[in-house]
């Protein structure tokens, strides 16, 4: 699997937009959302990681495929704001890798939400961290914190 986790830049900006529709689809499972009146889920913070510091979107390809996506934020701490990964590349460890790369190029503290209603999400980030982690639960989130270090 030859894996590669990609900056997004303006060029690939509609590419996200797409994958985005795919992953709120998805996740309409847990927060119930429907689509607008155009037919989209939509994203409405979408625009801000090209205009606002401490936003980085990446696309992930595996074998030159699309195959995901991340949107992190600086807030501090880092903030896995939104993080897809196809299903058909679901249960490879595709998610691990991108997930372990993303911590490594930003080291420093970290937050990683689930909501309570998801919990294989909860069960895949309880696996992909791989530095100690402190987890608290709120009214609708799961989150865990910890330090990344390079």
């Amino acid at each position: 699997m030859d894996i590669s986790l990609i900056e997004v830049d303006e060029a690939d900006r509609a590419v996200l937009r797409r994958l985005i529709e795919l992953y709120r689809y998805d996740f309409s499972e847990f927060d119930r959302s429907d689509v607008g009146p155009h037919g989209e889920y939509g994203y409405p913070y979408l625009d801000n990681y090209w205009t606002e510091p401490g936003r980085h979107p990446f696309l992930v390809r595996v074998d030159g495929h699309w195959a995901g996506f991340a949107l992190v934020r600086q807030i501090p701490p880092f903030d896995m704001a939104e993080f897809f990964v196809m299903r058909k590349y679901r249960r490879t460890g595709l998610g691990r890798i991108v997930a372990a790369e993303l911590f490594h190029r930003f080291p420093g503290p970290w937050q990683v939400r689930q909501l309570r209603s998801n919990p294989a999400a909860t069960a895949f980030w309880r696996a992909a961290i791989r530095y100690p982690y402190t987890e608290r639960v709120d009214a609708n989130e799961v989150i865990q914190e910890f330090v990344s270090h390079p």
